[in-house]
């Protein structure tokens, strides 16, 4: 018999009172529990939890674990401090990336967690890359859910908050860790904090400069691995293509433009929009990936609604670079 594929299995905690499903790759977790705006300030207070059961997880146990990672990925994981939230990605060797994962080591494994359904494909390229490594790798969304909780934030950690819980104790952790957030209350405060979702708010030409993935999800002093030459030269010596942004979007049509939607600019396309939630502050917002040579002050309009823009990745970033290299 197959294994449950748990990206697309209902949590259980879909049948908390007033729980909501959410929709597309969401669809599995609760969207809301009936006020989105009043969880997005529980939130915001430091408190309750999100039900991110349906993200895949992935385990990496073995001595040379951190070593082997640290060879593959953009972020500096040799001799990471146990419990340690980090960001990495793994890059095709253009410089695109095509796996990100968020997660921690306990010492003994390292556990992250990727989007819905990713989980298989990150483990079998990992498997291929393990030559002579002392390693194992699994998937293990089968044994552990993902959920999200502000107290569990590290003051100046960038994707920390996320904690692994039992997937059979994950009716228990609600009862103790609520109250229940939705995940629209989520995502509006994701992408107030300008944090991309691969795939989501990225497509596959996305190279991590675009991104605003620099600092966070990839360590730019440290060896050489797949994709480098890539982020090293636009770094340096020019200028992302691309760069992500956040949209506030006219909130007089009340409705959200639809993931992957072109960026229009005159009637031209000048990029796509990603993710998009209702903001309790900030009112309708988005991300959005826009060619960088679009002026920073120019109104785009997106879906038939008009989207200004807050700058996120800087559009001149080699400029800033280049003096200190000489």
């Amino acid at each position: 018999m197959a294994a449950a594929d748990f990206s697309s299995t209902p949590s259980p905690l879909l049948h908390l009172p007033g729980a909501v499903s959410g929709n597309g790759i969401d669809a599995p977790v609760p969207a809301h529990y009936g006020s989105f705006n009043g969880e997005q300030r529980t939130l915001e207070a430091g408190d309750g939890f999100v039900d991110l059961s349906h993200r895949g997880v992935v385990r990496v146990t073995g001595p040379d674990r951190l070593t082997w990672l640290h060879s593959l990925t953009t972020q500096y994981l040799e001799g990471l401090a146990p419990n340690t939230p980090t960001a990495a990605l793994v890059l095709s060797p253009q410089g695109h990336v095509e796996h990100a994962m968020y997660g921690v080591d306990d010492g003994e494994s390292f556990t992250a967690h990727v989007e819905p359904g990713q989980a298989t494909a990150l483990v079998e390229w990992l498997d291929r890359m393990r030559f002579m490594m002392r390693v194992e790798v699994s998937d293990v969304t089968e044994e552990l859910a993902v959920t999200w909780r502000p107290a569990a934030r590290i003051e100046g950690a960038p994707y920390s908050g996320y904690t692994f819980v039992p997937r059979v104790d994950l009716e228990r952790y609600a009862a103790a860790a609520g109250p229940a957030c939705g995940t629209w209350a989520f995502e509006a405060l994701r992408i107030a904090r300008g944090e991309p979702r691969l795939g989501l708010d990225t497509d596959h030409r996305t190279i991590p400069n675009e991104a605003g993935w620099i600092g966070t999800a990839v360590h730019l002093d440290k060896g050489c691995y797949r994709g480098q030459e890539t982020v090293a030269r636009v770094h340096t010596l020019g200028r992302p293509p691309r760069r992500l942004t956040l949209l506030h979007l006219d909130g007089s049509d009340n409705r959200l433009p639809a993931q992957g939607s072109d960026l229009l600019l005159g009637g031209k396309a000048v990029g796509f929009v990603g993710t998009s939630a209702r903001h309790h502050e900030l009112g309708p917002i988005a991300l959005g990936m826009v060619k960088r040579n679009v002026d920073l002050g120019a109104q785009l309009e997106v879906d038939g609604l008009a989207a200004a823009q807050e700058v996120l990745v800087d559009p001149e970033i080699g400029l800033h670079v280049r003096p200190s290299l000489r």
